[in-house]
């Protein structure tokens, strides 16, 4: 794994190295996030009423495009064996700037490290690619699609091996103004998940059975307040409308709050 993770930040640095002579600036957040519940792609990965505290980096490698993030994840309650670690080098722009149908796009790579757990048993990777539309609506509604694929870290992977599939995001975003206060900004969004059988092993029953169908729904708001000094702060509510059982067999809401600084 960490030949893995050396070897793409190193091909980031090189490939990156006529903009680092012309912007000659790093830039990126840091940032700390608590969730009352760890809801991930449709599944409870910690189970009932277990929160998690999530510290991450993000880092934008000047200017160029070609970003790198490493999120880990940490459940409150230590009987829980599936912290994780979570590094994903990729790149995002824009083509057909000026026009309707402007599109900004990222893809990369993941790497999903459960460190408490054998490699060969948990590990997975993933490319994806995400597409969002912001200008092609009118009246401020940016529609967006996801495409991802996940398959075990290794071949002969016990668990993971079952989990190999793509999943399709469709959403939706739009940015509300708070009357009165139009500088502070409402951020909704909607989102509809199909799952191909992929992540099986973080299904209640992980023996190969999440079903090739639509497996949830996620709605959610937030909004952010600049504490000044490149400090903001951003509290979110999520609610997801389960629609597979094989995934999640219940409706799940959860609170999100992140603090994040910007260098």
């Amino acid at each position: 794994m960490k030949q893995l993770v050396l070897s793409a930040v190193v091909f980031l640095l090189v490939a990156t190295g006529p903009a680092r002579a012309e912007e000659g600036e790093l830039h990126g957040t840091v940032g700390f996030t608590f969730l009352s519940s760890y809801i991930w792609r449709g599944f409870d990965m910690y189970g009932e009423s277990r929160t998690a505290y999530q510290p991450s980096i993000d880092v934008d490698l000047f200017g160029s495009g070609f970003r790198a993030n490493v999120l880990v994840s940490i459940p409150s309650e230590s009987r829980t064996n599936l912290k994780e670690a979570r590094y994903t080098p990729y790149y995002s722009s824009s083509i057909w700037e000026g026009q309707t149908y402007v599109t900004h796009y990222k893809a990369g790579w993941t790497l999903y490290d459960y460190f408490d757990n054998p490699r060969e048993s948990y590990n997975m990777q993933e490319i994806f690619a995400a597409f969002t539309w912001p200008e092609i609506c009118p009246a401020g509604i940016v529609p967006s699609y996801t495409a991802v694929c996940s398959w075990p870290y290794k071949s002969n992977s016990a668990l993971a091996r079952k989990s190999a599939g793509w999943l399709h995001i469709f959403g939706l975003g739009y940015d509300w103004s708070v009357p009165g206060t139009p500088q502070q900004k409402l951020h909704l969004s909607a989102a509809v998940v199909f799952n191909s059988g992929a992540w099986d092993f973080a299904s209640p029953g992980g023996d190969g059975t999440v079903d090739h169908d639509w497996s949830h729904a996620v709605f959610a708001v937030s909004t952010d307040f600049d504490l000044g000094h490149y400090i903001s702060f951003t509290p979110g509510i999520y609610y997801q409308a389960s629609m597979d059982d094989s995934v999640n067999p219940e409706d799940e809401i959860w609170l999100s709050l992140n603090a994040s600084y910007k260098f």
